[in-house]
């Protein structure tokens, strides 16, 4: 629907990496990370939408493996999450780690401790992830088997909803990360921590893997309404400026708008080949016509798409 795919890779992406952080209590809104994203000063940039933008570098790292190999390896996953927690520590090596609530202190679960053991039950995950799995039911399967795992020190749980998103691109269901899968994980998780943790304690798999499956099918229906919306934005857009500012239209210039709802002067030279002068001008016009919206952080000049952030607001 949308033939300029960095659109939906940057506005689903990002909502995707911001509720999974959240589901780790890394709070962030979504004005702070696109802001954090075109800003090039460091100073509006917080530690939680710091760590919501290594999730999304994360995730693309992970799409780049796949499409350069068609594979995924322990090291691979690894890779991943030393983007996603900024350190390399790897696979754990020392004994103690255990699941507690925070509320109580009660220990829920306590993953496999030996290195050794880790190591192999990591080979096996890759295994049966690469040459086995096929179905949706597999990504169930597979995501509990990695969270039971539990094979690095922090990081888990962000790690195993790139696998998931990762799954569906190295099985033929996604082209393009857009599957916006942590939406329906954070408005249940309760159930889906209860769920998991009951595949534990009593094997019940059936209602885990129901679960994750209704989870992918709601999230793909609700993406799918979602990138309609962006594209009727991106239609109606489009012929507005080219009817109130045929001097400066191009589709390049409104897309540019759609890939970056935060937009500065230095995305429109880049995107169009303009020069600094002319960027600006089409921006100030454009402001002037209600698209874009521009605010002052720290020196820059930053114009928001008010049509695409309300469309991305929405839970």
């Amino acid at each position: 629907m949308i033939p300029n795919q960095a659109i939906l890779i940057n506005a689903i992406v990002l909502r995707e990496a911001k509720d999974s952080s959240e589901i780790e209590n890394i709070i962030t809104t979504q004005d702070r990370l696109y802001r954090a994203l075109a800003s090039s000063s460091g100073s509006v940039v917080d530690a939680a939408t710091k760590e919501v933008v290594l999730y999304r570098e994360a995730l693309r790292f992970g799409e780049r493996l796949i499409g350069e190999r068609g594979l995924l390896s322990v090291n691979d996953i690894c890779r991943i999450q030393a983007t996603i927690v900024g350190n390399d520590a790897g696979i754990r090596k020392t004994p103690g780690t255990a699941l507690v609530n925070d509320a109580t202190g009660e220990t829920i679960y306590t993953p496999p401790q030996d290195p050794k053991i880790l190591t192999r039950l990591m080979a096996n995950f890759t295994e049966y992830l690469n040459n086995r799995a096929s179905s949706l039911t597999d990504m169930a399967v597979l995501h509990y088997q990695f969270e039971s795992i539990h094979p690095f020190h922090d990081g888990n749980g962000r790690t195993g909803r790139i696998l998931n998103i990762l799954f569906l691109i190295l099985k033929g269901f996604l082209d393009i990360p857009i599957l916006y899968l942590s939406s329906e994980i954070i408005g249940r998780k309760v159930e889906y921590y209860r769920l998991l943790n009951a595949v534990t304690v009593s094997e019940q798999w059936e209602r885990w893997i129901l679960f994750i499956l209704e989870a992918t099918e709601l999230t793909a229906r609700r993406t799918i309404d979602q990138v309609k919306l962006i594209k009727d934005s991106l239609d109606e857009t489009i012929e507005r400026v080219r009817s109130k500012a045929k001097r400066i239209y191009s589709k390049e210039l409104v897309e540019s708008l759609y890939v970056h709802p935060y937009c500065k002067v230095g995305f429109l030279i880049d995107s169009l080949g303009v020069e600094r002068k002319a960027a600006s001008r089409y921006l100030r016009q454009l402001e002037e016509l209600g698209i874009v919206k521009g605010y002052k952080i720290g020196r820059e000049n930053l114009f928001v798409n008010n049509a695409l952030m309300e469309i991305l607001s929405r839970a």
